[in-house]
């Protein structure tokens, strides 16, 4: 079993950064893909980011690109998620996950939900204007 626990939220204005973390328990952390979503009051849980194994590749929600920034250090079996000129629209809940299979090597399924094995809690983020 995989414990991921979110860090770093808070209340930032507009045009400000936050740098969200997810760190993971156990020993096969630097295999999985990782991915992060979020879920704004009202609306269904959406794709943030996502990152390979082993950090060489990335994907990212257009309405995030160029702003944010995801990471990983697998000697410290962390995700980061850099979040740079924010908006009130990037308010919400951020979840990291985990695919542990790797279905998520597959282009089309990546901002799938149902191919991460494992989620966090959440961490929330509130953007002001």
């Amino acid at each position: 079993q995989v414990q991921l626990v979110e860090s770093g939220g808070g209340l930032v204005q507009a045009g400000g950064s936050l740098r969200l973390s997810c760190a993971a328990s156990g020993r096969t952390f630097s295999s999985y893909a990782m991915g992060w979503f979020r879920q704004a009051p009202g609306k269904e849980r959406e794709f943030v980011a996502r990152i390979n194994w082993s950090g060489g590749s990335t994907s990212y929600a257009d309405s995030v690109k160029g702003r944010f920034t995801i990471s990983r250090d697998n000697a410290k079996n962390t995700v980061y998620l850099q979040m740079n000129s924010l908006k009130p629209e990037d308010t919400a809940v951020y979840y990291c996950a985990a695919d542990a299979a790797r279905r998520t090597m597959v282009p089309g399924r990546i901002k799938n939900q149902r191919d991460y094995d494992y989620w966090g809690q959440g961490t929330q983020v509130t953007v002001s204007s």
